[in-house]
């Protein structure tokens, strides 16, 4: 058993420095943790399952487009190492898990990701070392899953293992913000838990903000992200009944934002994207049910905001009737597929959702994307294409083009000027031009 001595030992490791921070999966949110980590003066060890992606690391080498390479550099000449290695789990002080949470076809929680991942460190738990789940998950889950895994070693969580959640807030390739500037929010699994938990944040962040259980923390970054979804279900649906009566729904946003209380802008798209706002509503309303709860309301705002794609689209084949041309047979050029402007982030873009759809209808499809080149490996979405190039030409070749992400990137007067018809689905246009139509 660790006392309350030895407790401080472990707490004095991370204090000082001294511990060895493994971070398990390094992804969009793995990765700039152990630059920070590295930058304040840590040993930390990366351990992941894709082992091209250990192989550019190791080589000093970045494959996320806001990451730069010569941060990973710097890192690897500073001491961080990457490894498929999960043995070597038994190294480390702290294991920080950053994988991925997404749904089955049943939109039902995947947890698979978070039970391998977790299975595979088990064998190599050691007395003293803190476990910390940073994955978007349903409430009860660090509890459920992860607490039954820890002490079939033998090991006492809260004596001597130590577990905790701390949910992820990255907000990839927002210049405003970075890892040690987004307070972060920390529960244990009993208070010592909690207490060598913030031994191990409070080095890296700026501010920790403990609350009662791993319950409380799971519920609270289901909340941040469920607030924004039901948010922009509304203004989506704002965004078809405005246009039904003919005004924009920008202009109205804009107008509202005005107001100095009781009111946030939230603006329309063609729908959610990203590891968090399309996909965190349904770890609570799956988890809801065991309670014989229904979530109508975050159900009904997923069902608004899954049917923008559609909504694009039968845009898209108005504004094609209009010119005489059927969807079918016509060429398509999807302008941007990564789920927000300026990055190369893919994941639940329904920018891809729009392709398929296209693409189902008998288009012939393209895209733009000056921050995704060639179009990525993905689980559920296949296409053999590459990035066009935004010309006149390329641009008057194509029946109509789709705005589904605005990076700052694209020239849009050239994009307005050249092409045959544009559907907005971003607010970029606010003038009428009759060649223009807002999704």
């Amino acid at each position: 058993m660790v006392k309350t001595d030895s407790l401080q030992v472990c707490i004095d490791k991370f204090k000082n420095r001294k511990a060895l921070i493994g971070i398990v999966g390094l992804g969009y949110v793995g990765l700039p943790l152990m630059l920070r980590y590295n930058a304040i003066g840590f040993r930390v060890l990366g351990i992941d399952i894709d082992a091209a992606k250990i192989e550019k690391l190791n080589a000093g080498q970045s494959y996320i487009e806001h990451i730069a390479s010569e941060h990973i550099s710097k890192a690897r000449a500073s001491g961080f190492e990457a490894t498929c290695d999960f043995e070597r789990a038994s190294e480390c002080d702290a294991l920080i898990l950053c994988v991925p949470t997404p749904l089955n076809k049943y939109r039902e929680p995947d947890m698979s990701f978070v039970i391998n991942t977790t299975d595979a460190i088990t064998p190599y738990l050691r007395e003293g070392q803190v476990v910390s789940l940073e994955s978007t998950t349903y409430p009860g889950t660090t509890e459920e899953e992860l607490l039954p895994r820890v002490e079939s070693t033998g090991l006492k969580v809260g004596e001597n293992i130590f577990l905790v959640y701390s949910p992820e807030r990255e907000d990839p390739g927002n210049p405003n913000f970075e890892t040690r500037t987004i307070p972060k929010v920390i529960g244990g699994h009993t208070p010592r838990c909690l207490e060598l938990g913030i031994a191990l944040y409070e080095q890296a962040i700026d501010q920790v903000v403990p609350v009662s259980s791993t319950k409380a923390a799971e519920l609270t970054k289901l909340l941040e992200n469920i607030h924004r979804a039901v948010n922009i279900g509304l203004v989506n649906e704002m965004k078809v009944v405005a246009d039904r009566m003919g005004i924009d729904i920008f202009e109205v946003v804009d107008a509202a934002a005005t107001k100095p209380f009781g009111f946030t802008a939230y603006y329309p798209g063609p729908g959610l994207g990203g590891h968090c706002i399309p996909i965190d509503p349904f770890y609570l309303t799956w988890k809801a049910r065991e309670y014989g709860l229904h979530t109508r309301f975050i159900e009904l705002s997923g069902e608004v905001n899954q049917a923008m794609p559609e909504y694009v689209v039968n845009k898209l084949m108005d504004g094609l009737n209009n010119k005489g041309k059927a969807l079918k047979g016509s060429k398509v050029l999807v302008l941007g597929i990564a789920y927000k402007k300026n990055v190369d982030d893919m994941r639940e873009s329904p920018s891809v959702e729009i392709m398929e759809l296209l693409e189902a209808k008998g288009c012939m499809v393209a895209y733009s994307d000056p921050h995704v080149p060639v179009f990525p490996k993905m689980r559920e979405h296949h296409f053999e294409l590459s990035s066009v190039s935004l010309t006149a030409e390329n641009l008057a070749g194509f029946d109509a083009v789709v705005l589904a992400t605005d990076h700052d990137k694209f020239d849009y007067e050239l994009i307005s000027r050249h092409a045959q018809l544009v559907v907005d689905s971003r607010g970029k246009y606010r003038a009428h031009q009759a060649h223009i139509i807002k999704a």
